[in-house]
């Protein structure tokens, strides 16, 4: 997961480094590099806004996130 949560090395220009050891300079491009089955389909250069497109995970989302505000996190 070396690219996804960053290098470590305190160097921005880096951080989307993908699993073949090339840097990315945009999120749609980078995260196209991690699909791991052709059937997840690609990005589109303009991601969608999740909240819209996903309306109905949004309280199955947010119960999930409430766990990183939690005491296990703090």
């Amino acid at each position: 997961v070396r690219g996804l949560c960053g290098t470590y090395n305190w160097n921005q220009q880096d951080e989307f480094t993908t699993p073949a050891g090339d840097v990315e300079t945009g999120v749609t491009a980078f995260a196209n590099k991690y699909r791991v089955s052709g059937d997840c389909p690609a990005l589109a250069p303009f991601p969608l806004d999740p909240c819209g497109a996903f309306a109905g995970r949004r309280e199955l989302a947010e119960a999930a996130c409430a766990v990183l505000h939690g005491p296990a996190f703090q």
